[in-house]
C-alpha cells in the first residue's frame, strides 16, 4: 500500500479469471471454446456442456488471441504467431483429442486476413503478406488452392452454411476503410450471372466512395444463401440482406438512434440487433417475416455495454456484460450467469459519468470518472482511445479503475474518427489525422479545466495505440498543455512506421492520408510526433513492444533517440511481446509503471 492506495485491488482486477463469451459448434452446439486467463495468460480452452467438462488447450509463453471451432464440432483452430508479431500459422486439434497440428501445412507463416470454416475439414482463410492479399481454399489432404489474390488489402468474411459460397471485403477500388463485397464459389459455379468476367468470382457490392460494407455473416441454414451486411448508405452502419441468388437488397431501416449492427439467430428467421448510442449498448430481436417497426423487441439486458453476443439453438441470447463500475461477467437472456470463471471475482470501480462539449466540428462526448467523495479540482488523466476506429464506453477498464484508486479523476474523449457517433464523425480525420483528434481533446481538456475537474498544471495525457500516437503529437504540438506524457505502444516517427508496419496497415495509411508518405509526404510530415519532438517540454514515459507489427519498434528507438539528442526528460519501457500483452503479470508491470511515473513528475 502506497499513500493510502491498496495495490491489490487494482491488480486484482487485471491478475483474477476472466471469460470470453464461448463460441460453440453450428451442428453441435454443446461444444464450445473459449478464452480465459484463468493461468494468468489469455490461453484458448474447450468446454464440453454436455459434461461441463473444461480444459485448456493451447500453452502459449506470449497467450492466444484468436480461436474457433468448426461447424460440425470436431475441430479447433487457433492462430500461432512468434512472440505476439502476428505472423505465424493457423493450427488445430480434434475437439477433446490431444494431438495439435498444422492445419494447413502448404502454408508458410503470414499476416492472417480472416477464417471460415466449414465441414469435413474444409477452410477457407486469408494471408496477407508484402504485396497484397491471397484467399486460400484448404482442404485435408490436398494442397491449399488460390481462390482470389489482390495487390489491394482484402479479408475473408464468412461462408455459406452449405460450403459453396464464401463472401470477403475487398479495397480494389483503393480504399481499406471503406471497403465492398464480393462473394467467391468455391466450386465455380456461376450463380445469377452475376460472374465478374474476370475469374475472380461472383458479383459484389460496392457503395462507392465513403460509404464501407462490411460485417459479413451468411444465414445459418444450409441452402439459405442470404448474407447479412453493414452497410453506411445513410451516414451510419446500419444492417441489410443481401440475397446472392437474386440480387435482391433489403435494407433494415430501424427506428433507432445510434449504430445498428446485427447477427443471425439460427433458424434464419430473426436477426440479433446490437444497438450502440451514447456509448451504451442494447439488443433487440428483429423478426424477419414483419415489417422491421412491428417485428423489433427489445431484449431485457442491464445498461451498461455488451461484447460478443451469440444466439444459441433454443433462442436465447449470451453475451458479455459489464458496466465502468462492475466487471464483466457472461450472461445470458434466459437469466443468471453462463460461464463463471474460477476464483474471486475482480473488485469492482466506480460509474462514470457524461459530458458533452462544444468542439470545432460538433458536440464531443466524455466520459469523466471521479474517485469516490472528491470535490474541487484533482490531478487528472486523459486516457486516450486506440483505434482510431474504436471508442471509449461505459465498460469496465482497470487502467481508469486504477487511475481512480490512486486519486486521480479520468477523462475519455470520443474524438473525430472515433466509431460509435455515425461515419461522418468517423471519417472526418480523414487527410489531416491526428490534428483534428488532438482540437477535440483540447476542447475538452478547456472544459476540464473551466468546470473545476482538473488542476491545469496537473494534467497527464495518456493513451496506448493510437491513443498513444496522439499522445506524443500532443505533446509536441501543445506542449503547455500537458504536466506529464505517457505513450504506450505508439505511431512515432510516422515514415519509418510506414516502411515497417503489417501490408494492412500500410493500406489503411494511404486511405486514411489520401496517398502514401511518396504521395503526400507534408501531411506524413504534419501528423508525425517526430515532427515535433524539439517542443516537449513534459516529462515522457514510452512503453513499446519489441514485436509489435503495428507500431514497430524502429520508428519509436527514432523518437525516442532524438529526444535523448534534445536533452528531453523520458524513460522507456520495453517488453517482450507485440501490440500489447496477454499476460496478466505484464500488464500490471505497464500499469505500476505509468502510474509511478506520473506521481513522481508531476508538479505538487
Amino acid at each position: 500500500m502506497v499513500d493510502g492506495v491498496d495495490d491489490e485491488r487494482w491488480k486484482a482486477r487485471i491478475g483474477v479469471a476472466h471469460v470470453t463469451v464461448p463460441r460453440w459448434a453450428r451442428d453441435a452446439p454443446d461444444r464450445c471454446v473459449y478464452r480465459s486467463n484463468a493461468t494468468g495468460t489469455w490461453e484458448l480452452y474447450e468446454w464440453d456442456r454436455a459434461s461441463d467438462a473444461r480444459r485448456r488447450l493451447t500453452d502459449r509463453p506470449h497467450g492466444t488471441a484468436l480461436g474457433f471451432i468448426d461447424p460440425a464440432g470436431d475441430w479447433v483452430w487457433w492462430f500461432a504467431d512468434t512472440g505476439g508479431d502476428e505472423c505465424g500459422v493457423w493450427m488445430r486439434r480434434p475437439f477433446g483429442g490431444e494431438h495439435e497440428e498444422p492445419a494447413v501445412p502448404g502454408l508458410a507463416p503470414a499476416y492472417q486476413a480472416g477464417l471460415a470454416l466449414g465441414a469435413n475439414g474444409l477452410a477457407v482463410l486469408g494471408t496477407t503478406v508484402t504485396g497484397g492479399t491471397t484467399v486460400h481454399v484448404c482442404r485435408p489432404g490436398t494442397e491449399p488452392r488460390t481462390l482470389y489474390t489482390h495487390p489491394s488489402d482484402a479479408h475473408v468474411g464468412a461462408m455459406s452454411a452449405d460450403d459453396t459460397l464464401v463472401a470477403i471485403g475487398h479495397s480494389e477500388h483503393g480504399d481499406s476503410r471503406h471497403k465492398a463485397v464480393r462473394v467467391l464459389s468455391l466450386d465455380g459455379r456461376v450463380v445469377a450471372d452475376l460472374w465478374d468476367g474476370e475469374g475472380r468470382g461472383l458479383g459484389g457490392i460496392w457503395d462507392g466512395p465513403g460509404k464501407g460494407l462490411g460485417g459479413m455473416a451468411f444465414s445459418p441454414v444450409p441452402g439459405d444463401n442470404r448474407l447479412l451486411i453493414e452497410h453506411e448508405r445513410r451516414s451510419r452502419p446500419e444492417p441489410m440482406i443481401w440475397d446472392v441468388a437474386t440480387g435482391e437488397q433489403r435494407e433494415l431501416a430501424l427506428d433507432l438512434p445510434g449504430e445498428v449492427s446485427a447477427a443471425w439467430y439460427q433458424d434464419g428467421s430473426a436477426l440479433l440487433i446490437w444497438h450502440t448510442h451514447h456509448a451504451r449498448d442494447e439488443l433487440y430481436r428483429l423478426e424477419l417475416g414483419t415489417a422491421e417497426a412491428r417485428g423489433l423487441t427489445r431484449l431485457d439486458t442491464p445498461k451498461g455495454v455488451i461484447r460478443g453476443a451469440g444466439t444459441r439453438p433454443d433462442g436465447s441470447v449470451e453475451f458479455v456484460w459489464s458496466n465502468a463500475a462492475h466487471p464483466p461477467v457472461v450472461r445470458s437472456t434466459s437469466g443468471g450467469t453462463v460461464l463463471a470463471p474460477p476464483g474471486p471475482a475482480a473488485p469492482p470501480s466506480v460509474p462514470v459519468t457524461d459530458t458533452w462539449v462544444e468542439g470545432p466540428g460538433g458536440r464531443i462526448h466524455a466520459l469523466v470518472s471521479r474517485p469516490p467523495g472528491a470535490d474541487g479540482p484533482l490531478p487528472c488523466v486523459f486516457e486516450v482511445h486506440g483505434g482510431p476506429i474504436g471508442y471509449d464506453d461505459d465498460a469496465f477498464d482497470p487502467v481508469v479503475a486504477a487511475w481512480v484508486d490512486h486519486g486521480f479523476a479520468v477523462v475519455q474523449v470520443n474524438y473525430r474518427g472515433s466509431t460509435g457517433y455515425g461515419s461522418r464523425w468517423r471519417d472526418a480525420i480523414e487527410g489531416r489525422p491526428g490534428l483534428t483528434e488532438l482540437e477535440d481533446i483540447e476542447a475538452v481538456r478547456a472544459w476540464a479545466v473551466a468546470s473545476g475537474l482538473a488542476i491545469p498544471k496537473r494534467l497527464v495525457l495518456s493513451g496506448r495505440s493510437w491513443g498513444g500516437y496522439l499522445t506524443l503529437l500532443g505533446l509536441g504540438t501543445r506542449p503547455g498543455n500537458w504536466a506529464v506524457g505517457i505513450s504506450t505502444m505508439p505511431v512515432a516517427d510516422y515514415f519509418a512506421a510506414y516502411e515497417d508496419e503489417m501490408e494492412a496497415l500500410r493500406a489503411y495509411d494511404r486511405s486514411l492520408f489520401g496517398g502514401s508518405p511518396d504521395d503526400v509526404p507534408e501531411r506524413y510530415r504534419a501528423s508525425s510526433p517526430l515532427t515535433y519532438a524539439d517542443r516537449v517540454t513534459a516529462p515522457v514515459l514510452v512503453i513499446a513492444g519489441e514485436n509489435d507489427p503495428r507500431c514497430p519498434i524502429r520508428q519509436i528507438d527514432n523518437y525516442v533517440n532524438r529526444l535523448a539528442s534534445l536533452g528531453k526528460r523520458h524513460e522507456v519501457y520495453r517488453y517482450d511481446a507485440g501490440h500489447g500483452s496477454l499476460v496478466a503479470d505484464e500488464r500490471i508491470k505497464q500499469i505500476e509503471a505509468t502510474i509511478a511515473f506520473a506521481r513522481t513528475h508531476l508538479p505538487a
